[in-house]
């Protein structure tokens, strides 16, 4: 199982997380801005799930996500890159 390329964004609390082993949606984007509007989406309500998870933001070549300026990234990155890396296996 492959670990997502992070990289950075102009925001600092963004994150933009690709990878060459697949992609994250069939096609099109979506956008959350919370748990509840991503209900539907089991890719999205993972990832808010993550103590610190803001926004989601997925398209099928790369998923960025924000978090709260209050949160370190090391708190999060760690359980993105594993929820992103499970999904890239089971699809």
């Amino acid at each position: 199982m492959t670990t997502p390329r992070a990289e950075t964004t102009p925001n600092p609390n963004s994150l933009k997380f690709t990878s060459d082993d697949g992609t994250f949606l069939d096609g099109g984007m979506v956008a959350y801005s919370s748990a509840e509007e991503a209900q539907d989406d089991p890719l999205a309500r993972a990832l808010f799930a993550v103590e610190g998870v803001d926004d989601v933001f997925i398209t099928p070549q790369f998923v960025t996500v924000s978090k709260a300026p209050d949160i370190d990234w090391t708190a999060v990155k760690p359980d993105v890159e594993s929820i992103l890396s499970e999904h890239l296996a089971d699809r």
